[in-house]
């Protein structure tokens, strides 16, 4: 049985496998080879070590995830999975793993980097997809509404109600047959999100027996989650601006056992720990972790007034919805995408989808917890049991049936009840005025709907200047100038530019009036405690941006410009001033494709981005490439992906990434498909076997994991072939956890860990270069865990001379199945002992076995070990024993 991948002319992938789980393999291998950089960046970044190559600029990320334990959540959401799911996800892991190192020696940023790539766990795709939504929903914007309050009044709160500046967003149309020229639905759409090169979507076929589908991936997680095309039926999504994550503000306290944090019952111990950020060219940071019994501590510790937790549905639950990820896959009616998004957990989207039957479907997916309303405006006490979660509980989700047209574009709609935050429409209605009525419609005229420019947020602005009298010959003919304009932001309009211009003045006096700056330091300042109290907890790096007073300003003109909105604030007397100030400069405004360009994250400092030219559009645009008024013309967030699926014809959809199918900056496929995105364009789906290049048939078994060789074997006359094999951490999970929770193992220390606890163990052990686990096989039976370790590198060698070529070691015995045989130890100890002195730099056996642990001492003695000091460790009393190398010759 082979996999096969297959390249159309723009270098997207066709994958083709003999069954689903062989698939996910070959997307996880096609994955790493076209985006082994941003694997590696992903990856690292949700396990919160990017700062180890990246540099300074990522510390404030990775002591993010860190504190909210997305790994530890990730891996608890895997564990949970169902067996079907989680074999699924293993299997696109082991297709990563298996391509990585050598797309990693191609990817020049590892040699620039000197980066060694990471293996993944399976567990690493639910992580890559946590980091990915962790700030999706404007949860820190919580942050921001409550500083408002804090400084200028509950009311203040209001004045800025134009949308969440960072929150994720999307336009999405169905049109049903009536309006097509085919007589079959059409589904069209574009996700905006901060633009990255290589992008966050990778455009993919994945075809077995089971499903043929072409959507978007996105790299890191297997399957098509959010836009995808199986040729009887198509979906889409928007982010439904939901509010489905906490904040709760805690207070702390250091005790005796550790740290203690304030509850509805009183003070109760957290989960508490230490962890320390590696940074290149900088000091290591230390990161204190701890979680309450609301959630993990994001700001603040027990030596602040107070701190601040998050709580949301994956950690609590262990649910993360991925199960509906392979359904999605097998759909075939808008029914199956129905029950598929019934396991969706978040993030909460609203979904459109129609199949060739003519069935359609408008709901909302996830999963909103029931609980009291301020929770979604502010961070709440943790003390107060009103704001706790209803158990269980969640939110009914909307529906709404599609009559001819439905639109969505994150505005108020289906998901207003669960909300806080929302767009203002611009984008609706505006895609409405195109679209309703229109008749004879196909894939290729949802181009120009992309490609609208009409600046939806305009009119505010030049309904204030219209109020303006007495103006100056300049102002006044810059004004004219404006009423005259057509309102779009096209990259060749110099009128656009100077609209620009007048609305990035306002944005800049208004924040620099009363009352605005008193808003004006919130970055630099810690969060205000719930008594008002100073100081407070210094604000993340990763969550200033949301406390930065320019963007909110920016978000929020069309509200600030209204007279009588913000008290004492003559908003016509900013509008005046602004004017002037851009009139004075003349009237010669370059285009606004010179001002208007593309600033795409790259993950790599100093990495020249590239240019893809003058860009349409702004935020208030259909082409929604975002610049942030006042504060940048450049666009950071924009259309990361645009298509449009024909239900009558698959063959006859389209689609657009920003820049290409390939992630390496000097690759045909890098930026080839740059000047249709820049121009509002979509390229064709390419489905004829005649148009695909064969790039290789790749053999594959009945499993598609990589089995971990035997470091050592050795046949013990009388007793048996003893192997030691290294320890995988998920699938000798179950193994190891039932000997190390079993009650013959209590000397071991991990009892009361749990799976999830005992796999985070393992998992880190398999990151050391200085320890290492291994499962001891006799005649193919598991029956021991053994472990070695460098005490240099251990807490042991800080309590005894540590010499050259020492070598610890740690040896359970699994616990018996039936009667158990004598000679285990007895055969056992020589094979492992052999094994340990095989290397020539072991000169000495450590042992350090529970001074209670007399069985495990008095084997040692056996095996020749010679006593030593006892010694105090944090966790037990440990009796040291030796085993010198015997001198040769």
């Amino acid at each position: 049985m082979t996999v096969d991948i297959h390249r159309d002319p723009w270098g997207i992938p066709r994958l083709r496998a003999g069954s689903a789980r062989h698939l996910a393999h070959a997307q996880g291998l096609a994955a790493a080879r076209d985006r082994a950089w941003q694997l590696e960046v992903d990856h690292r970044r949700l396990r919160g070590t990017s700062a180890a190559f990246l540099g300074p600029g990522a510390v404030g990320w990775d002591v993010l995830v860190r504190r909210a334990r997305l790994a530890q959540t990730a891996r608890r959401c895997f564990l949970a999975l169902d067996d079907a799911t989680r074999a699924w996800v293993t299997a696109y892991t082991e297709g990563v793993n298996a391509a990585l190192p050598q797309a990693a020696r191609e990817a020049p940023e590892f040699a620039d980097t000197g980066v060694t790539p990471a293996r993944w766990q399976p567990w690493v795709p639910l992580g890559i997809w946590l980091s990915a939504h962790l700030l999706f929903t404007g949860m820190p914007g919580k942050l921001w509404r409550a500083e408002v309050a804090h400084r200028l009044g509950p009311e203040a709160v209001a004045w800025f109600s134009g949308g969440d500046v960072a929150a994720a967003g999307s336009n999405g149309w169905l049109l049903t047959g009536e309006h097509t020229a085919s007589g079959a639905a059409l589904l069209a759409g574009d996700p905006h999100r901060y633009v990255e090169d290589p992008g966050c979507y990778q455009q993919i076929r994945l075809t077995c027996p089971e499903f043929d589908v072409i959507g978007f991936a996105l790299p890191g997680v297997p399957g098509i989650p959010h836009f995808g095309h199986t040729g009887a039926v198509a979906w889409g999504i928007t982010n439904a601006m939901a509010d489905y994550q906490d904040l709760y503000r805690e207070r702390l306290r250091r005790g005796d056992n550790g740290v203690e944090a304030l509850g509805p019952d009183g003070w109760r111990p957290t989960e508490h720990g230490v962890e320390t950020v590696e940074v290149a060219g900088g000091d290591p940071v230390t990161v204190e972790v701890i979680e309450t019994e609301r959630g993990p501590v994001l700001i603040g510790g027990p030596d602040d007034p107070e701190a601040i937790s998050l709580r949301h549905v994956p950690r609590v639950t262990g649910a993360l919805g991925f199960a509906a990820l392979p359904r999605l896959l097998r759909a075939r009616t808008v029914a199956d995408i129905d029950r598929a998004l019934d396991a969706w957990v978040e993030p909460v989207n609203v979904v459109l989808a129609a199949d060739t039957e003519g069935g359609t479907l408008h709901r909302v997916a996830g999963r909103v917890p029931v609980r009291h309303p301020d929770n979604r405006q502010y961070p709440v006490p943790g003390w107060d049991p009103r704001h706790a979660w209803e158990p269980n509980a969640y939110e009914p989700l909307g529906r709404a049936t599609v009559d001819g047209l439905a639109v969505m574009a994150n505005e108020r709609g289906l998901a207003a009840p669960l909300g806080v935050e929302f767009l203002p429409g611009h984008q609706h209605r505006r895609i409405g005025e195109l679209l309703a009525g229109a008749s004879g419609l196909t894939a290729r005229d949802m181009e120009a709907v992309h490609a609208d420019t009409v600046a939806g947020g305009a009119g505010a602005l030049l309904e204030a200047l219209n109020r303006l009298a007495d103006l100056s010959p300049e102002a006044a003919g810059l004004r004219k100038r404006l009423n005259d304009w057509d309102r779009r932001m096209d990259a060749d309009s110099r009128d656009a530019t100077a609209y620009a211009a007048v609305r990035a003045a306002c944005v800049r006096l208004l924040a620099e009036r009363p009352p605005f700056t008193a808003l004006s330091d919130l970055a630099a300042q810690g969060i205000t405690p719930a008594n008002g109290d100073r100081p407070g907890a210094a604000c993340p790096e990763a969550l200033r941006p949301w406390l930065d007073l320019g963007p909110r300003v920016a978000f929020a003109l069309p509200t600030l410009l209204t007279p009588g909105t913000v008290p004492g604030l003559d908003p016509d007397a900013v509008v005046r001033a602004a004017l002037d100030e851009v009139a004075a400069v003349g009237d010669e405004h370059p285009p606004w494709g010179e001002r208007h360009r593309l600033a795409a994250w790259r993950a790599l400092p100093g990495a020249p981005a590239f240019d893809v030219g003058g860009l349409s559009g702004d935020a208030d645009c259909v082409l929604a490439t975002a610049s942030v008024p006042g504060v940048t013309d450049l666009s950071a967030r924009g259309p990361v992906a645009r298509y449009a699926w024909d239900l009558a014809r698959r063959e006859d959809s389209r689609w657009i990434v920003p820049l290409g199918a390939h992630g390496t900056a000097d690759h045909p496929h890098h930026h080839d498909q740059a000047p249709l995105w820049r121009a509002g364009r979509l390229a064709p789906v390419i489905l004829d076997d005649g148009r695909l290049t064969h790039e290789e048939s790749i053999p594959v078994g009945a499993s598609t994991a990589v089995p971990r060789p035997a470091v050592h074997r050795r046949t013990v006359e009388g007793f048996g072939t003893v192997t030691v094999v290294p320890v995988d951490p998920v699938a000798d999970l179950d193994l190891i956890h039932g000997w190390v929770s079993d009650e013959r193992a209590a000397f071991w220390g991990m009892r009361d860990a749990g799976r999830e606890g005992v796999l985070e163990i393992y998992e880190f052990l398999d990151t050391l270069d200085t320890h290492h686990a291994y499962i001891v096989h006799r005649d193919g039976v598991p029956v021991a865990l053994f472990q070695t370790y460098d005490p240099a590198a251990d807490e042991v060698g800080a309590h005894y001379d540590v010499q050259e070529g020492d070598l610890g070691v740690h040896l359970l015995i699994a616990p018996p199945r039936g009667p158990l045989r004598r000679d285990l130890t007895t055969g056992l100890m020589p094979t492992l002992v052999a094994f340990v002195l095989s290397d020539p730099a072991v000169r000495r056996v450590v042992a350090e076995p529970d001074t209670r642990n007399t069985k495990a001492v008095e084997r040692a003695l056996r095996t020749g070990l010679e006593l030593g000091p006892v010694i105090q460790l944090p966790h037990k009393r440990a009796q040291l024993a030796f085993l010198t190398r015997p001198e040769e010759g």
